[in-house]
């Protein structure tokens, strides 16, 4: 199975572009918030936009409970796509829903600037902010039975369409719950509460010398950038107590927060008798 990534910051138009996207490229398959679709019905999983909160948005979008990803594995290995286009923010968050669902990196990667002109893109972005409108790239009547958020409505043209000879696709606009919730935001102290209480529990660590959390710049979504110093006891196998550190924080991290931890750097200062 051939994989292709559409990326794209949040609000930007990637669902309302998937179905011309796919059209183009000739892929029956798509993988957008939790969901996989397949010749424009929903055959598996469920919308991260049903969820009461962001962070649990996130984790929906990027399969993290396992029942949720079996049920797309299955449909995948019944369906045996020749090509499967997922959506995401980064890279990273596509090299997660890959990861997380036991298929190949992705062959090839498409951004929302490749079919959508800056103007369009701003209107997206503007009609996400001020609306709260999002995407869901089936029709309103495959959607309704599933979906428990605010159905709005079914839509045919939101944005401009690069590919006036494709079929017109009808999508469906929804408001997620977590739309209402308002701006939530993390501050660095409790985050640092967070990584040093996983800390507390690696048993070869003797000492956190320094820690310094920050956005990973490189992305263009919430990813963090976690820096550290520490002190580690003699004897201790250092690839392993590494391995154990960016598991324990990623999963702490991206469980917690819904946000992505893409970049861990460890320095060790010194080695310490028990």
């Amino acid at each position: 199975m051939k994989v292709i990534g559409f990326i794209g910051a949040s609000g930007t138009g990637k669902s309302h572009h998937a179905l011309d996207v796919a059209y183009d490229h000739h892929i029956s398959c798509i993988i957008d918030d939790g969901l996989l679709i397949y010749q424009n019905r929903i055959v598996a999983g469920r919308s991260a936009k049903e969820e009461t909160n962001r962070m649990k948005a996130v984790r929906r979008a990027i399969f993290l409970q396992q029942e949720h990803a079996q049920s797309v594995k299955d449909a995948l290995d019944e369906l045996q796509p020749d090509q499967l286009l997922i959506l995401g923010t980064s890279k990273h968050m596509i090299h997660r829903i890959c990861e997380a669902l036991g298929l190949p990196e992705a062959d090839s990667y498409i951004r929302i600037e490749d079919v959508s002109c800056p103007v369009e893109i701003e209107k997206a972005r503007t009609i996400r902010i001020n609306e709260g409108k999002h995407i869901i790239p089936v029709p309103t009547m495959e959607l309704k039975p599933r979906f428990r958020g605010y159905l709005l409505a079914p839509i045919h043209s939101l944005l401009t369409r690069r590919n006036q000879k494709a079929p017109d696709f009808e999508h469906s606009v929804v408001r997620p719950v977590f739309s209402y919730y308002g701006k939530l935001t993390f501050s660095n102290e409790m985050l640092e509460h967070l990584i040093i209480h996983r800390l507390r529990q690696v048993g070869g660590l003797a000492k956190v010398n320094r820690l310094r959390i920050d956005k990973n710049r490189e992305s263009e979504g919430n990813g963090l950038a976690v820096f550290l110093v520490v002190t580690v006891y003699y004897g201790e196998n250092l690839k392993k107590l590494m391995s154990t550190i960016k598991k324990g924080l990623q999963q702490d991290i991206e469980y917690t927060t819904g946000m992505s931890f893409e970049i861990l750097k460890i320095t060790v200062r010194g080695v310490v008798p028990r």
